[in-house]
């Protein structure tokens, strides 16, 4: 809560009238005029301020129909250069309170600044000699960013001793145009005050020697001049990018020049598509400078978005452009954070454009995937928004490898950047072993699969447990350990993404590279198996609700998985929920394709696992298997038998077994007296089932309507009757 004296404050701001706040704006206008700024112009700004925060704006403008008007004859330009930021804050908080009026004159005013600015250095220069005085002082023009007298007009790229009042409001002017050109479409269309001849006033400001403006472009109405004008200074300033600058600090101002040159290009071309083909032969020309130094990839990234806005349009070939920023951005600058920010960000804000006109980009998902394999913390939320993206018919299979390979690949990324240096050790001084391997012809290819580019060579490797046993010292390096902590969530995106998208055919070799999986997952996170496992069986429970035809085209792979002893003791989770799958959909009411036969086969494959884990120890180093895994075999038997009534004695006769054997007391397969009883009590009641062949099918294999009632909408039953009439008296007076 505010305290008793701010509330005051605030009462008053917002209770302030009109005569009142015209005064207070005439006064401060005349203050800003001033040559210094003492303590009551600062404390005039901070109650405008006060005034403007408790009005939400609605007074704003008028302070800037009083800043923007003023002439350089009412007082110094500096008072204008304290009017654009508050003019900029409106722009980005409320541009609907300006006016047709507002735009029409800070366009002129931006026409000016920008075009009109003075073209010698501020402050003059003397001629030399002992008696030198202030009236021996020359203008001295004003130099390119390379020592030579600029021959054009004034930009930000221009240097010299000093800069006069309209030189630095041509600087602040430039700093906001990208922001007013891509606002001003929200001001309000109350007034106007079109002035169709437009012809800007600037006292004492001088023409271009090279490129004067044309008197054509003085008729054209404000916005359209304000876009030609900012058209002109985007090429000024790319010719003056190519020149050499003296000191390293202007080299970076020449690339930050060129970002917005570039992007205010971009809006002036998607406001008047007739600039294209102006534009389009000096940005391909400076695609063509640029693009093979990598030190302008900022640069080169608003180019990209240029020819994707416009490329079409002006019919030239882009595919240098993609396989650049596709290519050899990721590939060579993964470790670069501003270019993995700027690159995903472009990424996310041209998502449909990029799957509808770059095929180029679902393709480079193993090249993109190295920004988040290097720095996952930083980039998973991009890569959250733009996995669904990726996911095609075509590249399903691939990406679902790469992603359940991403700790290997974060632990390559390392490997790469320390392979330039030598030696390599770590904090203890022992060499790295898999640096060795790294640059080892013999398992070259290994790593070289990792580090590819495009997607298309190959789902995964054979000799995935080779590369595991190589990267094993990588296992509590912290960009690995982070890396491997997204697998799982990327995974859910991937998985929910498919079964939307993805036919039977694809959704069956997922399922077959699922089971492949979960036997060679990356041991390089410990925690990563088991939360790769559930996530396995999340989705496969899922997949096979939604399809249950995949468990017969499946059925052999499935069986080979779940009669696989060993898979009870180190897949205990997804091994769970395949068995519980065939037990559930292995079914003629799901598939008619299911027979006695395939029943049987199955059946057999679960008995012969139940009765090895049942009836002897755990293998050494083993845990005994979880009560859980021994339940979901019954039950699953249980089921195949009410299907195939043949194979109701076996399972009931090692069910009265199973009863006759724990009565002993402890058994070599359990060692929890509580687990043993809850196996036993579950074996009773299949047994108990099973006595009445016709109930079993019905508990154990309900029909659909059983499982899926739809009583209210059974005409036949006297349910809709019953809730009609429920529904009338609840409803009734």
């Amino acid at each position: 809560m505010y305290s008793h004296g701010s509330e005051s404050l605030i009462k008053q701001a917002r209770e302030i009238q009109e005569p009142e706040l015209q005064k207070f704006y005439s006064r401060l206008v005349k203050l800003l005029q001033g040559k210094e700024f003492g303590h009551e112009t600062i404390d005039s700004l901070q109650r405008l301020h006060l005034i403007l925060s408790a009005t939400k704006y609605t007074r704003t403008s008028l302070f800037c129909f009083q800043s923007l008007e003023s002439r350089q004859s009412e007082g110094p330009a500096h008072s204008l250069a304290h009017t654009l930021p508050i003019l900029n804050t409106i722009l980005t908080h409320s541009p609907e309170c300006l006016t047709e009026d507002h735009l029409t004159l800070l366009s002129k005013k931006l026409v000016d600044w920008l075009r009109y600015a003075s073209i010698t250095q501020g402050g003059g220069a003397s001629s030399g000699g002992f008696f030198t005085g202030p009236r021996s002082r020359q203008p001295v023009p004003i130099a390119e960013l390379d020592g030579t007298v600029s021959g054009d007009f004034f930009t930000v790229l221009c240097v010299g001793q000093g800069f006069t009042e309209d030189q630095w409001m041509n600087v602040y002017s430039f700093s906001m145009l990208r922001h007013w050109l891509l606002t001003y479409h929200s001001v309000s269309s109350g007034s106007t005050a079109a002035d169709t001849d437009d012809r800007s006033e600037v006292d004492g400001s001088v023409v271009s020697m090279v490129s004067a403006t044309s008197s054509s472009s003085r008729l054209l109405p404000p916005k359209e001049r304000l876009r030609e004008k900012a058209f002109q200074y985007c090429l000024r300033l790319i010719e003056q990018s190519d020149r050499k600058a003296h000191k390293r600090t202007d080299t970076e101002l020449q690339k930050a020049c060129l970002v917005e040159a570039v992007c205010i290009l971009d809006c002036v071309c998607v406001e008047d598509a007739s600039l294209v083909y102006r534009t389009f032969p000096c940005v391909k020309a400076l695609f063509g400078r640029l693009s093979s130094d990598l030190t302008f990839a900022r640069v080169l990234l608003p180019i990209a978005q240029f020819y994707l806005n416009h490329g079409e349009m002006a019919a030239v070939d882009c595919e240098s452009v993609w396989k650049l920023v596709f290519g050899q951005f990721p590939a060579e600058l993964f470790n670069d954070p501003f270019l993995a920010h700027e690159l995903l960000r472009f990424l996310r804000l041209n998502l449909e454009s990029l799957q509808l006109r770059v095929p180029q980009y679902t393709r480079s998902f193993p090249n993109l995937l190295k920004f988040l394999a290097w720095d996952s913390p930083a980039v998973v939320d991009d890569f959250v928004d733009l996995l669904p993206s990726l996911v095609t018919a075509e590249t399903a299979v691939e990406l679902f490898h790469t992603l359940l390979d991403l700790p290997c690949l974060s632990a390559t990324l390392v490997l790469q950047l320390r392979s330039t240096c030598s030696p390599i050790s770590e904090s203890g001084g022992r060499g790295l072993l898999s640096l060795d391997a790294f640059r080892s012809p013999s398992f070259r290819g290994l790593f070289l699969f990792l580090l590819r580019a495009e997607a298309g060579s190959g789902d995964t490797i054979d000799r995935l447990s080779t590369l595991h046993e190589l990267l094993a010292e990588a296992v509590d390096w912290q960009r690995v350990v982070q890396c491997a902590q997204t697998v799982p969530v990327l995974l859910h995106i991937f998985f929910n993404t498919v079964v939307t998208a993805a036919d039977e055919k694809l959704l069956a070799h997922l399922i077959l590279a699922m089971l492949e999986r979960s036997i060679s997952l990356c041991p390089l996170a410990p925690s990563l198996s088991l939360s790769v496992c559930r996530v396995f069986s999340c989705h496969l429970l899922r997949l096979c609700k939604l399809h249950p035809s995949l468990v017969v085209d499946q059925s052999h792979e499935l069986l080979e998985f779940a009669g696989t002893t060993a898979n009870v003791y180190s897949k205990e989770e997804i091994y769970t929920h395949v068995v519980w799958v065939l037990g559930e959909y292995l079914s003629v009411s799901c598939d008619s394709r299911c027979s006695v036969r395939l029943i049987t086969s199955c059946f057999e494959a679960l008995e012969a696992v139940l009765f090895e884990i049942t009836s002897s120890a755990p293998p050494p180093g083993a845990a005994c298997p979880a009560p859980r895994v021994v339940t979901t075999l019954m039950s699953a038997l249980a089921k195949l038998a009410s299907r195939s009534h043949d194979l109701i004695p076996r399972v009931s006769l090692f069910l009265s077994k199973l009863r006759t054997v724990t009565r002993g007391g402890s058994v070599a397969w359990c060692s929890d007296e509580e687990d043993l009883i809850a196996i036993v009590t579950r074996g009773e009641e299949l047994w108990s089932l099973l006595k009445t062949p016709g109930v079993a099918q019905s508990v154990l294999t309900p029909p659909q309507h059983v499982t899926t009632p739809q009583w209210h909408r059974d005409t036949n039953v006297s349910m809709p009757l019953q809730l009609r009439t429920l529904t009338s008296l609840t409803h009734s007076q």
